[in-house]
């Protein structure tokens, strides 16, 4: 590894999508919520303070990806020791098979679960944030209040679900984050005045209102108004976070921790693993034997992940971490390498739509870093909003199995949904080096792998690793691509071996949204990157 090299050849940008610094950075995926990280570490708070602070705000700012009804996990590395947090939200207990709806579960007010996200970032600031709850809170307050501008990305989007929000019948979702019915147009302003006053309450008497106080009880009432599964006794549980072990394995030389189940760390991890039993001069030798070797890693990953499923609530006695063997690992590349035939399963098992998602990077002056990843699962989630309150309600119902009830992840009361998510730490031997993530759904391991192969293997600084053009490989044979950014020789070549092309554009949002932060270790300082297929910007001080 050399870190000079990486670290030297960073250029920082006006945009704000490239930034260094000198006492901490954050990376997120809208300017604002960036501005609310930094604040609360100018502030003298620390890396946790900030990642909440720019989640709270990341709810306001980028609600087609996350909010206050969804979920939230991270890894945080408190120097010594790393965590895993996990925030999964959880099935409402009138939430069973028959309960749901038939057809389309994707939305509407039986598509939830109970929120998660309030009680993650309560719990992580309490117990291991420096600042109070209160001033944490305050730049979302302000952002809900004041109003951020609306960019072309979520018109684009608000455009997009148009139809999806009329199937909403009260059209909550649509008359809160619409304008007249219509999506917003770019440069135009949005406030949330409704979201504002809650979140003042939640600063003035803690999260508990949320689940058991007055909050509660609205949402009760919103619910038995609407036909939702949502109840005040799912509320009073309250989802407090399980602090888990994160899961580590090596990567060339580095240190990578990520997200033990239900969350996918496990898929990436088990994807650097193949890659690392390969040496990068070979790998990197043809693009196109390259492409075909990474293409055949991603859907080995898809068929591990879906064959191994696993959620330790239910199933503790059964060893969670079988894919991440050597020996087990050895066998499966080994597969994938000397193999002359690629054999296509006879149905696409890849969910077509994607999911979405948000994720920030913090590392602070003192080496804590946090990798976060939130969510609401599909864009603008169930498009149901919650009445007086803003908000809108999840749609997680839909990551839950409902035909094979043996499956860890069938939907029972209070079981958590299978999620995507890889929030991740990098470490040179014990100390920080990459805090990365990235939304997209089953795209995110893919997203976060091909960045590391740029960083580690090319040598690439993590501004050009970003930027760099990406595929993904469905368990089906799906080779997603930005086709403007391959040969057609390549698309050519994967079309002769059997798989079958989805082109998207240049910089695609498909095709995930690396948010990463570097704490350089050739000198001082900090370089920090959001992702240009997004909305996002670095920042620090």
């Amino acid at each position: 590894m050399d870190f000079k090299e990486i670290e030297s050849k960073f250029q920082p940008t006006e945009d704000g999508k490239c930034a260094e610094s000198e006492n901490g950075m954050v990376a997120t995926a809208f300017p604002d919520a960036t501005h609310a990280g930094v604040e609360m570490l100018k502030r003298g708070g620390n890396a946790v303070d900030a990642a909440c602070a720019a989640a709270l705000a990341l709810g306001i700012c980028e609600p087609q990806s996350s909010g206050i009804g969804g979920q939230t996990m991270m890894l945080i590395s408190l120097g010594e020791k790393v965590l895993a947090i996990d925030g999964s939200s959880r099935a409402p207990s009138l939430a069973h098979v028959s309960g749901i709806y038939k057809g389309d579960r994707s939305y509407g007010y039986r598509a939830t679960t109970v929120p998660s996200t309030p009680a993650t970032l309560w719990y992580v600031s309490k117990h291991y944030g420096r600042l109070s709850w209160e001033k944490v809170l305050e730049p979302a307050i302000r952002l809900a209040e004041d109003g951020y501008t609306i960019t072309p990305l979520q018109h684009r989007l608000q455009k997009q679900e148009l139809e999806n929000f009329d199937k909403v019948e009260s059209r909550s979702g649509k008359s809160y984050f619409l304008k007249a019915g219509e999506p917003y147009t770019p440069g135009e302003r949005f406030c949330q005045p409704d979201l504002a006053k809650m979140l003042r309450i939640l600063a003035k008497k803690g999260v508990e209102e949320f689940y058991q106080g007055t909050i509660a009880k609205q949402i009760d009432a919103d619910m038995r108004e609407n036909g939702g599964l949502l109840r005040y006794d799912d509320l009073a549980l309250i989802p407090w976070p399980i602090v888990r072990k994160p899961l580590k394995r090596k990567f060339r030389g580095l240190f990578v921790y990520s997200m033990p189940p239900p969350g996918a760390g496990r898929s990436l991890l088990f994807t650097l693993m193949m890659i690392n039993m390969i040496k990068s001069k070979h790998l990197n030798r043809d693009e196109f034997d390259r492409a075909l070797l990474l293409a055949e890693i991603f859907r080995n990953t898809l068929l591990e992940r879906s064959d191994r499923p696993f959620d330790p609530n239910y199933y503790p006695q059964v060893a969670g971490e079988n894919m991440l063997k050597r020996i087990y690992v050895r066998k499966c590349i080994h597969k994938i390498t000397r193999e002359t035939q690629i054999h296509m399963p006879i149905h696409e098992t890849e969910d077509e739509l994607a999911g979405e998602t948000t994720h920030l990077s913090v590392i602070d002056n003192s080496d804590m870093a946090v990798s976060l990843t939130q969510s609401i699962e599909r864009v603008y989630g169930s498009k149901a909003a919650a009445a007086g309150l803003g908000f809108l309600y999840n749609n997680y119902l839909i990551d839950y199995e409902y035909k094979i009830f043996s499956h860890p992840f069938y939907l029972r009361p209070n079981a958590v949904p299978w999620a995507t998510v890889a929030p991740t730490l990098i470490f040179r031997n014990k100390e920080i080096w990459l805090a990365v993530g990235s939304p997209g759904s089953e795209r995110i391991f893919s997203s976060i792998a091909q960045f590391l192969i740029h960083v580690v293997d090319e040598h690439q600084p993590i501004d050009e690793a970003m930027r760099a053009p990406r595929l993904h490989c469905s368990l089906g044979g799906r080779v997603s691509l930005e086709a403007e950014r391959f040969s057609d020789e390549l698309v050519t070549f994967f079309r002769e071996k059997g798989y079958r092309i989805d082109k998207r554009e240049a910089f695609s949002f498909y095709l995930g949204a690396i948010h990463a932060v570097l704490k350089k270790h050739d000198g001082t300082g900090f370089q920090g990157v959001a992702e240009v297929r997004r909305d996002g910007t670095a920042g620090g001080y």
